[in-house]
């Protein structure tokens, strides 16, 4: 993303000045400078696709890796040099930093296609909201998935109340509210809290004034999703 930042001449007051019009001004179109679209203009063109069909490539591809038919697109030399003058991946995935939950590869995707967001508990922090905002908005990702996986240790740790050192306790506050909206379900307590928890971040996420504009245009979807850790099967959380 670094790269697509050098070309950007945004001053803090025509940030300002995005912000405070976002909403019902025409942010879709008219709400970035020119300087930021033509940071774009150089990304390989690929084909216009809808939320739908977008939500529908990343369900199909995780379908593929569940049955060990992966085509492992978009990873060869030519791709690499393709993305390498600019990015537009059809889909942006919030997810858990935890190592067994790789993006790309469970949803069977390859350079360019995904702009992946990971954070222990797949928790939509402001830093986390904006990097999706620019997925969505400037690089043009048609659907956000929020995904939660099964035995989430940041999860679990927030249920027990665990004493932890450093910055570790403000991702175990942030997925408390989700403990506690859980707590009186049946079933496995672990599960529920981890699926109420990806509830609660794209309740985040669509608070934003970026993404919810994009969402009313129907340039958006955000959606959430739960991995099987034994499987590797992603089912929609709703």
């Amino acid at each position: 993303m670094s790269r697509q930042y050098s070309h950007f001449n945004l001053s803090r007051r025509s940030l300002f000045k995005f912000g405070a019009g976002a909403i019902g001004t025409g942010v879709l179109t008219a709400g970035l400078s020119s300087s930021l679209l033509a940071a774009e203009k150089k990304a390989p063109v690929e084909d216009d696709i809808t939320p739908d069909k977008a939500l529908q490539e990343l369900l199909e591809g995780n379908e593929r890796f569940v049955k060990a038919k992966r085509r492992n697109p978009h990873q060869t030399r030519s791709r690499l040099v393709e993305v390498a003058k600019g990015q537009k991946p059809f889909a942006s995935v919030l997810g858990c930093a935890d190592s067994r939950v790789p993006s790309e590869i469970v949803f069977d995707q390859g350079l360019g296609d995904l702009f992946v967001c990971r954070v222990a508990g797949n928790i939509a922090t402001r830093e986390e909201i904006g990097s999706l905002e620019f997925g969505s908005l400037v690089l043009g990702a048609k659907v956000i998935m929020v995904v939660g996986h099964e035995r989430c240790g940041a999860v679990d740790a927030a249920i027990k109340g665990a004493q932890v050192p450093g910055q570790i306790g403000s991702l175990l506050e942030a997925i408390k509210p989700s403990v506690e909206s859980s707590k009186e379900q049946s079933g496995d307590k672990l599960e529920n809290a981890c699926k109420a928890n990806v509830l609660a971040q794209i309740e985040k996420l669509k608070s934003s004034s970026v993404l919810s504009e994009l969402i009313k245009a129907e340039k958006l979807k955000i959606v959430g999703g739960y991995y099987d850790l034994d499987t590797g099967r992603i089912s929609l959380v709703s």
